[in-house]
């Protein structure tokens, strides 16, 4: 089973390709730096439960749905 991290990392990514968006785009909406989103997309940012929920927020999506399979 994937990890928190990867699922999460996928999901964000999925979506934010889903609105055609670039990292830089969701960055803009969610109040967060383009190398933090491009940080988490590659699993190599310990990511806080608020930048999740900005996230989450910016994409239109509920928290827990970012870290479903």
């Amino acid at each position: 089973m994937p990890k928190a991290r990867e699922l999460l990392a996928i999901n964000i990514v999925r979506l934010r390709r889903e609105k055609g968006w670039s990292q830089e785009d969701l960055a803009l909406e969610a109040g967060l730096h383009r190398t933090f989103v491009a940080h988490v997309e590659r699993q190599v940012r310990n990511i806080s439960i608020d930048n999740i929920e900005r996230l989450a927020n910016a994409l239109q999506v509920s928290i827990h749905s970012l870290l479903l399979p």
